[in-house]
């Protein structure tokens, strides 16, 4: 911020505060206000009492987005294709472009850092202290915020912010976008449809948040949705949805919400779908129960590859406890999961399905079986000729997986 912005904003906050008037919620308010300050300095410019502004109508924004806005983070933030805006430094302030990151030219100061983190806090209710020196918030517009302090980290805090982008809302934008092959998006939306336990898996930043919402788009318009997660970042169109998050405890340290309280939780509220942003620990094990029930759901994980995230679903509820063993969760693993989908980025920046494989339910030894459909040749997302064997659930919904792929191999 410059000298003439920041002087042009304590006017306004001054005037703001002497006429007792609440900016937040009017932003015609807010411009008369900012336009008469900014009239007001460059008259006093003009006389030489202060330096000149070189673009009245850029600083006008610049007070308005440090006023009701994130201040210098803003235009980051309105920009559709910045993705991701992260902060290491005062002086390190990096954004992600198409999976690329760049080092931009933004100079902050700490207490600048930590005003736009306590603002943006604002809203969610959720703190950050040495008490609790990590925190997960979603924005007003839907992005995710974490945030790590010192002692923590070693000396500066730091901010990362995932955007939530509305660009993407269907299977069929994935196609245009080249992150799936139209005969893949034509088989992943019968299962969506045929009720088939679908596991997203990938590494950070692969998309896998994208492609469910991209999934439970086609999802029929009467099913009752429930989705959970530790901070909100899906966004489903449907006419019933619940979504519901996680809650930290308080100050005394009480009234938290996991994920385990409301994957049970959900399970008394009717779910036609149930869906669960990420599994990372014991969750797994609830989730892996509730679609034992006959539940259709949807989660992610972070994992390799297809293969890698069933192995890794068979290891996760074992931290729910000691009584808890492999012998119940392999099988429960391969009855209950029908559908694993693998998403990775290049080293340009383009996510991309990169494998679609079918447990059969069946073990070997501690290997779930599991047939390759989908599979990446030469750069393009293959069908590999084979079948999902599991076809009860199609079945019950008048649907047939197998027409779907001849008729996209054709």
């Amino acid at each position: 911020m410059s000298e003439a912005v920041r002087i042009i904003t304590e006017q306004v906050r001054l005037r703001v505060r002497r006429d007792g008037v609440d900016l937040a919620g009017d932003g015609t308010l807010t411009d008369q206000y900012v336009r008469d300050e900014v009239r007001r300095y460059s008259e006093r410019a003009l006389g030489g009492s202060a330096p000149l502004l070189a673009d009245e109508f850029q600083a006008a924004r610049e007070v308005v987005a440090a006023l009701t806005g994130f201040g210098a983070l803003q235009p980051f933030l309105d920009d559709p294709d910045i993705e991701e805006i992260w902060i290491n430094a005062p002086s390190r302030v990096f954004v992600a472009r198409d999976g690329v990151p760049e080092l931009t030219t933004m100079v902050l100061t700490e207490r600048e850092v930590r005003d736009l983190v306590e603002r943006m806090l604002q809203a969610s209710g959720r703190r950050v202290d040495l008490s609790s020196p990590f925190v997960d918030a979603s924005l007003p517009d839907g992005s995710r915020l974490h945030v790590v302090i010192p002692d923590i980290t070693q000396r500066f805090w730091s901010v990362n912010i995932r955007k939530f982008t509305r660009r993407i809302r269907d299977l069929t934008q994935l196609v245009a976008l080249g992150a799936l092959t139209q005969p893949a998006a034509d088989f992943l939306r019968v299962c969506v449809r045929g009720g088939q336990n679908i596991l997203v898996c990938g590494a950070t930043q692969t998309g896998k948040t994208t492609l469910l919402n991209a999934l439970l788009s086609a999802a029929p318009r009467t099913e009752r949705i429930i989705t959970v997660e530790e901070t909100f970042e899906l966004s489903v169109a449907g006419r019933d949805v619940v979504a519901m998050q996680c809650r930290q405890p308080s100050l005394e340290g009480t009234g938290e919400i996991t994920l385990r309280r409301l994957i049970k939780e959900s399970l008394r509220m009717r779910p036609d779908r149930l869906v669960v942003g990420e599994v990372r620990e014991a969750e797994s094990l609830d989730l892996l129960i509730a679609l034992n029930s006959g539940l259709p759901g949807m989660c992610s994980i972070h994992a390799n590859s297809a293969r890698d995230a069933l192995a890794k679903l068979s290891t996760l509820p074992l931290l729910a406890g000691r009584n808890i063993d492999s012998s119940f969760v392999l099988p429960t693993v391969a009855g209950c999961i029908d559908i694993v989908v693998h998403c990775e980025m290049d080293r340009h920046g383009r996510r991309r399905v990169t494998e679609i494989i079918a447990p059969s339910g069946q073990l070997t030894g501690a290997t779930i079986e599991a047939s390759p459909l989908f599979l990446m040749n030469n750069g393009v997302l293959e069908h590999t000729g084979g079948f999902p064997t599991k076809l009860a659930k199609f079945r019950a919904a008048g649907l047939d997986p197998a027409d779907v792929l001849r008729r996209g191999a054709a």
